[in-house]
């Protein structure tokens, strides 16, 4: 019998660090490494540039099916959807409210399953999203759950963007972050929820360096 290449997922709400995290551990154990989110925004970024309409289920499903994307290294550096240089592109806040609206979507989260599975080879896959545990890797060998509170997410994001020279409001973050979360715990394919055997870390009051601390403690023992 095949023995199947490890994942450890990294699950949760935006603005929780998971990225972050995820990318970290991935060069920690020189494993692969998922950003399954930035697929929903390449989706959105094409079906803009196709005239592709956010409520065209059909259209969007096909065109996720064949999207020519490539990404350049592990940790989306560079991105090319079409020969197109996309990037700078995909971190905007514009793409992730439409990847956010999209992905409500059950035909394009079927469409998009085969290319997060393709991410899964030797020696094993980091892979970061809000179902990773649940839908797309429950059989991972361990599963993680990041959690904060919605005004401690508003504000990493609203520093983040401030150092990036991006001027806009803490209201207007944390509202996007509500109305995102209430629509991702919501929908009806593949909600944001914890996997019951995912450990639960509340980054709220905790440094990057703690949060990793801990992760890498349990994936420690796992392998002990």
């Amino acid at each position: 019998m095949q023995t199947l290449v490890p994942v450890i997922t990294i699950d949760g709400p935006s603005g929780t660090g998971k990225g972050t995290i995820a990318q970290r551990l991935a060069r920690h154990l020189r494993w692969h490494f998922l950003d399954s989110g930035v697929l929903y925004r390449v989706v959105a970024i094409g079906a803009a540039m196709h005239g592709i309409a956010e409520s065209d289920t059909g259209a969007l499903s096909d065109f996720a099916r064949q999207m020519r994307v490539v990404f350049s290294s592990e940790f989306e550096s560079s991105i090319t959807l079409e020969g197109m240089e996309i990037a700078a592109l995909v971190r905007t806040e514009e793409a992730g409210a439409k990847a956010s609206i999209i992905a409500t979507q059950a035909p394009l989260r079927s469409a998009l399953l085969q290319r997060q599975h393709d991410f899964r080879q030797a020696p094993g896959l980091i892979a970061d999203g809000r179902d990773m545990g649940t839908v797309v890797f429950p059989d991972a060998s361990i599963k993680f759950f990041l959690t904060a509170s919605a005004e401690i997410r508003a504000e990493r994001r609203h520093k983040q963007l401030i150092n990036k020279g991006v001027n806009v409001s803490l209201r207007t973050l944390l509202n996007d972050i509500q109305v995102r979360d209430e629509r991702d715990s919501l929908r009806l394919a593949a909600p944001l929820r914890q996997a019951l055997d995912a450990i639960l870390i509340d980054t709220s009051g905790m440094s990057v360096d703690e949060v990793f601390s801990q992760v890498i403690t349990q994936v420690g023992r796992l392998n002990s």
